[in-house]
């Protein structure tokens, strides 16, 4: 869908999505228990359907009403267990990551396929490990397969490629007979979605003793069936944040007071943004937060703002270094893209008049919408449809708010 967006104030209210991120982390504790879970305010964007498909394919079980999701678990269902399980993860790295050691603990591997730029992104942390365990693993032709008996013990994996890396094992290795420990050799980053991991795993009875260098991980673990409600998403309240900081009159309502979400510290980048001053900050633990923020700087009219520590943009579901400048640059802005950073020159107004690719990224997406507000000339968005992933109402809200697009 492409769509051309003539620039106009938003105005009113608006409640953001169910965050993706727990949803995820609730869906797939609720389908490893042997029982039936109760999830509250969960929105079916395309990522969380991926993970719906694949614990379907897995054993488990769901049913939707309305926003309310009951998820049953595998161990209280039987399915046919021959062969490995095709598991198809869409475009969502946090259903690729998260359930690769889950179906090596349930079923001895899968098959995993995506779209996208999905079976590009890195996997070697794990590799590594299956190197060192024994665990057979292929990719070829667009699939991953993963072939092996998970075993307690030791592993070890940096934690400056992707913090999934680690919930996906934090979720299998208390399955597992005996006790496991995790050993970071690096620094984590994005550390705020392993802490949300282990909110979510302690309210389905999962316990993991945090260390100075990991987690120590006790086996022979059962989850229990949880009722829970997902949080408001702050990674997609930001854009909204984002338009009111740009002068549009939105008001942002249903956020937690108090969040397990590592991307609620959006609101301390926001404060500092409105500083007459120049300045900087690294991003490595919230890159999600970049393209709103990027927004933000770009109107900060005679100021400079720095963002560094962003290698892993990279590796999303665009180059998102890349893709924000070349969005941001395109509708008028003046942003330099290095190799692990974006510097921004803050100006009055953006011109506009142009047409720029989504590139596939729901949040350039996104980001572009909200720059557009702030564009002198008509801004056109070629597949705007890529919102599905995580925010599949984002036009609908965008039109109630006042936006003024017609789809091409």
């Amino acid at each position: 869908m492409d769509i051309r967006i003539t620039p106009g104030p938003l105005e009113g209210t608006v409640t953001p999505p169910p965050s993706k991120s727990m949803a995820h982390r609730a869906i797939l504790a609720a389908a490893l228990t042997n029982g039936t879970s109760t999830l509250q305010n969960v929105a079916l964007s395309q990522d969380i359907e991926a993970t719906l498909r694949c614990i379907s394919a897995l054993g488990g079980g769901w049913e939707q009403e309305g926003d309310r999701l009951r998820v049953s678990g595998v161990w209280s269902r039987e399915w046919d267990t021959a062969g490995l399980p095709y598991l198809d993860c869409g475009e969502s790295g946090s259903t690729l990551r998260f359930l690769i050691p889950i179906a090596l603990t349930l079923n001895n591997g899968g098959v995993f396929t995506g779209r996208g730029r999905l079976m590009e992104r890195p996997q070697k942390p794990y590799f590594d490990i299956f190197d060192e365990k024994g665990i057979f693993y292929e990719q070829k032709d667009g699939a991953l397969t993963v072939k092996g008996e998970l075993k307690s013990g030791e592993y070890r994996l940096p934690g400056n490629v992707s913090s999934q890396f680690v919930t996906g094992l934090l979720y299998a290795l208390p399955l597992l007979d005996g006790d496991s420990e995790i050993v970071l050799t690096s620094t984590l980053e994005s550390a705020g979605y392993v802490i949300m991991t282990e909110n979510v795993l302690e309210k389905f009875g999962i316990t993991a003793e945090e260390q100075d260098t990991g987690w120590v991980i006790p086996g022979g673990q059962v989850y229990q069936p949880c009722d829970l409600t997902i949080e408001t998403d702050w990674s997609q309240a930001a854009f909204w944040y984002a338009a009111e900081f740009l002068g549009n009159s939105v008001e942002v309502s249903g956020m937690p007071k108090y969040s397990c979400q590592g991307d609620r510290k959006f609101g301390g980048f926001y404060y500092r943004l409105t500083m007459p001053r120049n300045m900087g900050f690294p991003v490595a633990d919230c890159p999600d937060l970049v393209p709103p923020l990027a927004a933000m700087a770009a109107l900060r009219n005679g100021y400079t703002t720095y963002m560094g520590n962003a290698a892993r943009l990279r590796m999303k579901e665009s180059d998102r270094l890349t893709t924000v400048a070349q969005t941001l640059n395109a509708l008028g802005a003046q942003v330099e893209e290095g190799p692990d950073f974006l510097k921004i020159w803050g100006r009055d107004g953006l011109t506009g008049g142009v047409t720029v690719d989504c590139c596939n990224d729901h949040r350039i997406a996104m980001m572009a919408a909200v720059a557009a507000t702030r564009c002198a000339e008509p801004v056109t968005l070629l597949g705007a449809e890529c919102v599905n992933k995580s925010y599949p109402n984002f036009w609908e809200e965008y039109k109630r708010l006042g936006g003024k697009f017609d789809v091409l």
